[in-house]
């Protein structure tokens, strides 16, 4: 039996998740679960308090912790034992976490990805957002704010829209000029967020279309917890014929990357740091 850790830094360290698990080569299980915002503070600090966190729930101790990996901006952290991609974090963790999708929408505070993944996580295709689009968390962020709403109520409150304003989906400028004109014509906070999830929404359908998805899609990262978003991603895909894909949401999707991370490190940590462990013993 070994342990292992998974921690998931966000684009410009929004965020931070980590995760444990203890595996006994075959069968890996989530021990521990942490989200935590930055909120100016140091990544560093904000992710050791996490990780010591884990270790006093658990009973462990640092030297007992067999692999320690990072994803995203994950490379601020100097205790890591090694680092993976998040678009390789995030299948591993989607594939944990419903084994029965074969895409993953990872949509988080820079960038959004579709991919199409198979049985094993490998990722067979890929298309994702620019940095200038606004399909991101980070621009959802800057509108809330400007709204004068809490990030954590924006979800609920856009699923009160009723008649949504479409705003740009070329560029997170654009969208902004089009977000303080509404403002000023009195559209409602709700139908402009509202506007502004399906503005989202569309532009991830069309990768999704691109690669060619179909069957459930699980969206994981930062706004899988934003009901709005999942609802605006739901609607779409139901009226895409052509696309035939079923958006599907799980409770632990914020923590697809840092599982993803985990995972991948216990396998490393089998095939290469342990090698011993994975092989049978001679008769």
């Amino acid at each position: 039996m070994f342990h292992t850790v998974g921690i998931d830094v966000g684009c410009d360290s929004v965020k931070t998740s980590l995760v444990a698990f203890d595996d006994d080569g075959g069968n890996p299980r989530l021990l521990f679960k942490d989200l935590d915002k930055i909120r100016k503070r140091n990544v560093k600090d904000v992710v050791r308090s996490a990780f010591e966190r884990a270790l006093l729930r658990e009973g462990l101790s640092e030297a007992g912790i067999a692999y320690i990996a990072t994803t995203g901006e994950g490379e601020l952290v100097d205790f890591r034992t090694g680092h993976f991609f998040s678009m390789t974090a995030h299948a591993r963790g989607a594939i944990f976490l419903d084994p029965g999708v074969r895409a993953v929408v990872d949509a988080g505070a820079l960038h959004a990805k579709a991919m199409v993944v198979d049985e094993r996580s490998k990722v067979i295709a890929y298309r994702m957002t620019s940095q200038c689009a606004s399909g991101s968390g980070q621009f959802l962020e800057n509108i809330a704010r400007y709204l004068g709403v809490a990030i954590d109520d924006i979800g609920a409150l856009s699923l009160q829209g009723d008649s949504p304003e479409q705003v740009s989906g070329i560029c997170a400028v654009l969208a902004e000029t089009d977000v303080i004109n509404m403002v000023s014509r009195g559209i409602s906070t709700a139908n402009i967020l509202r506007g502004i999830h399906l503005s989202m929404a569309k532009r991830l359908i069309g990768l999704m279309r691109m690669i060619k998805t179909s069957g459930d899609v699980l969206v994981t990262g930062g706004l899988a917890r934003n009901a709005g978003f999942v609802a605006a991603m739901q609607e779409l895909a139901a009226q895409d014929k052509r696309l035939k894909a079923n958006i599907v949401v799980h409770p632990d999707s914020v923590h697809a990357g840092a599982i993803g991370a985990a995972l991948w490190a216990g396998y490393r940590h089998l095939r290469l740091e342990a090698p011993a462990l994975a092989q049978p013993e001679a008769a």
